[in-house]
């Protein structure tokens, strides 16, 4: 398998950064209540991630060591705000529905940490793929958790009605059912993982 491909499908799988290293919970479980907005929550992180590795990786050797963590998060901010300034413009119902959780991408630990331990050591090409693995594995994620949550909650999934609404429980489209749902699915890819 070609290493950038090994270095993607680390990201999705292996080190998945929700279901597996159980970071970016913040997102996670506050926007997560339907599948769209996982999902265009997960597409959003995306972006920052694979634009700023790219930067981070071609300014690695400009950066010095005492403004390192200053100058990644500058970057990330400056992805943030263009982000946040298409969405205003091309999806602003998405926009207003994620509200707050837009700008806190600057301080996700995903998006940092990655700029930290990867893009900082590593080639551009290779800073790409850790940032589409990482990205893609935390959009599928959100996805997902967004689709259980939308569900079991609304029986709806993408706003598609897959069974009568009476039958929903509510408690998974608000905050307690972000974390029931949360935990059940990680213990069953847990239990995937084991057979």
């Amino acid at each position: 398998m070609n290493k950038n491909v090994k270095i993607m499908m680390n990201g999705i799988i292996t080190e998945n950064p929700i279901f597996v290293l159980l970071l970016g919970m913040c997102p996670t479980l506050g926007t997560t209540s339907s599948a769209i907005n996982g999902m265009g929550m997960g597409l959003a992180t995306l972006f920052v991630l694979v634009c700023s590795n790219v930067v981070i990786s071609l300014l690695k050797n400009l950066i010095p060591d005492m403004v390192r963590i200053p100058a990644f998060i500058v970057v990330i901010a400056s992805f943030v705000t263009l982000l946040q300034m298409l969405m205003q413009a091309y999806v602003p119902a998405l926009y207003a529905t994620l509200g707050l959780f837009i700008p806190l991408i600057v301080v996700n630990c995903i998006v940092l940490g990655r700029a930290e331990a990867f893009a900082a050591k590593n080639k551009p090409v290779a800073s790409v793929f850790d940032g589409l693995g990482m990205g893609l594995g935390f959009t599928v994620a959100l996805t997902l958790l967004g689709a259980v949550r939308e569900f079991l909650g609304t029986g709806k999934v993408f706003d598609l009605s897959i069974m009568p609404e009476e039958y929903g429980m509510l408690a998974f489209v608000l905050a307690p059912g972000a974390f029931i749902a949360l935990g059940y699915l990680i213990a069953l890819i847990n239990a995937l993982k084991k057979n």
